[in-house]
């Protein structure tokens, strides 16, 4: 079926169960950022390959709800299909339950493990004001069954102490007390990168993070991991014996529910979804939804074994993207190339370094106008051809046993004579505010939306801006994505904390001309430096972590403080002595010319 009969055949089995809209979210049951091909339910009613969107459906409209990252992908995608584009970033986009209360009337359904507690619930109350019913179908399954992929069925194995740096023992510990301080004997886990931190396991269930499909139920005397017996080999079992972990089949996650013991039970409900929650035994009244759950908060916490280890494979990285950028300025133009070619290129490059095991996230590689679609993927129907001169922004990352990496770097491919001066201005603009914030200090305490201005303010100034966030948090050897930490302007509550690790990524985007996006990733560490006249109070700061040159044919350095030039020196100077010495000698010349002191 293509996408037209696909919505008639929904149509026809909404009127059946006497629903007027049905929602589908581009989601899986454990809220996941990348999901398994089984659960992309939204694409597959939409057309839509975005990693963001949520489809409504009603007897007469079909629409996508995204945000700005993809308005140019899902115009491109999404013709033909007569599902039209709804554009949630712009101030007069209405919400979905908005428009459903404008636009329909009667019931909605929705699939309740495509949907968190809290997102099922705040959708409830706002469809029932308005004179909506909600109802709990599955009603893309039973459409869904001929070619829908199989859930995926990698092995589990065990990710060693010597890269995490503490004991599974330990990690239950610490979430015990966290449960009894709120009078919990309970814990319900959805979250697979949850599951794979605290446990120390890991899979390859799921494209760019190394996680495995599962739940747990984390209980003061017990641990049991939900997951379906053709994961687990001898060595698995032998592994959660070791480390006192009960097993039952992925499915009875939620007959266990319904029949646990518990006075309290907590759980996260932007993550535990509402089937989940909806088994728990009706008994336990005491249901505690604590958002980010105790294990987030300490996940995001990386240790001092966790941190050398993002070290060791930032090195490998910008061993890799040297490697690269030698082989695109000297080699690559002599042969046709595109974009897609130019991020195989590069994850070969990856390939070589020891303990890589994947990239954490779809290569970008936006050529000219392409990298302004700011989450673009390229196809080998409609990428680009890298021909002239031109802008190149290439986000990209590794996943290694040491640590997670992400980076982005704009370059300039061609003659740097023919660099136009708007683009060096747009260049130099993102480049302050990315410095601005890499040397942030700041009290314990401070928010991410508290700093997220120290990137913007030079675009601002000018009248410029970005419609993505400036730091997300990063994984170790897990999500490239990862929080509860961020830097954004959204108002979230997280503080800051040492051990955190955050992307530092402002951008510029002019349609149909170029992108700029410049990212390094940082941690938080405490800063000893204060001066003479302090107040007193515990100061934090940053450590940059990423090692890798920036193209300074782009920067217009009348627009540089001293301050700011001095700092991309030192920068660079500190790349060239980590990475030289591991690189060819044609390689490391190539890099001492890139990293010459402005």
């Amino acid at each position: 079926m293509n996408i037209v009969d696909r919505l008639v055949a929904l149509r026809t089995l909404m009127q059946k169960h006497g629903v007027n809209a049905c929602i589908v979210p581009g989601t899986d049951p454990h809220a996941s950022e990348y999901m398994a091909e089984h659960w992309t339910e939204m694409s597959w009613i939409t057309g839509f390959l975005g990693e963001t969107g949520t489809a409504v459906i009603t007897m007469d409209e079909a629409l996508l709800w995204t945000d700005s990252r993809y308005y140019l992908q899902a115009e491109a995608e999404l013709q033909g299909t007569t599902v039209k584009l709804m554009r949630e970033s712009d101030i007069d986009c209405p919400t979905i339950p908005q428009w459903l209360c404008q636009h329909t009337e009667g019931s909605v359904a929705v699939n309740p493990e495509m949907y968190s507690v809290n997102g099922y619930r705040e959708l409830k109350a706002i469809l029932e004001e308005g004179g909506l019913t909600l109802k709990s179908i599955d009603l893309i399954s039973p459409l869904w069954q001929e070619g829908r992929p199989a859930i995926p069925t990698s092995l589990l194995y065990e990710y060693e102490e010597k890269y995490t740096g503490e004991s599974v023992e330990s990690k239950l510990q610490r979430v015990r007390q966290a449960l009894t301080e709120r009078r919990c004997q309970a814990l319900v886990i959805s979250a697979l990168d949850e599951i794979g931190w605290l446990l120390n396991i890991r899979g390859k269930d799921v494209d760019y993070t190394p996680c495995l499909i599962s739940y747990v139920v984390l209980e003061i005397d017990k641990c049991t991991i939900f997951v379906a017996p053709n994961k687990l080999d001898a060595a698995a079992h032998a592994y959660l014996n070791r480390v006192s972990i009960n097993v039952c089949d992925y499915e009875q996650v939620f007959t266990y529910l319904q029949t646990l013991q518990a006075e309290g039970i907590m759980y996260d409900g932007g993550k535990v979804n509402e089937a989940l929650y909806e088994a728990i035994n009706p008994a336990i009244t005491r249901r505690v939804n604590v958002s980010p759950s105790p294990v987030l908060k300490m996940q995001s916490v990386k240790n001092v074994t966790e941190l050398a280890g993002e070290r060791i494979a930032m090195r490998k990285d910008a061993v890799a993207l040297t490697r690269f950028f030698y082989w695109l300025e000297k080699e690559a133009l002599k042969t046709p190339q595109t974009e897609i070619t130019l991020a195989a290129k590069l994850g070969e490059f990856r390939a070589m370094g020891e303990n890589y095991t994947d990239d954490s996230f779809c290569t970008i590689a936006g050529w000219k106008g392409n990298g302004a679609i700011v989450h673009y993927h390229a196809t080998p129907e409609e990428c680009a051809k890298i021909e002239g001169n031109g802008v190149l922004l290439l986000d990209s990352g590794g996943q290694y046993f040491d640590g997670t990496t992400d980076i982005t770097r704009t370059v300039w491919v061609g003659d740097p004579t023919q660099i136009p001066a708007a683009a060096k201005r747009d260049y130099t603009l993102v480049l302050k505010g990315h410095i601005a914030l890499a040397c942030a200090r700041f009290p314990k305490g401070t928010r991410g939306n508290q700093l997220d201005i120290l990137a913007r303010q030079f675009l601002w100034a000018e009248g410029m801006t970005y419609g993505h966030g400036t730091g997300h948090g990063v994984g170790h050897f897990m999500g490239c994505h990862e929080g509860p930490q961020n830097i954004r302007t959204d108002n979230n509550p997280t503080p800051m904390q040492v051990g955190n690790i955050c992307s530092d990524e402002p951008g510029i985007y002019r349609t149909n001309e170029y992108g700029i996006r410049i990212e390094n990733l940082i941690a938080v560490r405490e800063s000893n430096n204060l001066g003479a006249h302090t107040t007193g109070e515990t100061f934090l700061e940053f450590e940059t972590l990423t090692l890798c040159y920036y193209d300074t044919h782009m920067i217009d350095l009348s627009r540089m403080t001293a301050e700011e030039i001095a700092w991309l020196n030192n920068y660079h100077a500190w790349v060239y002595a980590e990475i030289a010495p591991l690189l060819s000698a044609e390689e490391a010349e190539f890099l001492k010319e890139k990293c010459k002191a402005l």
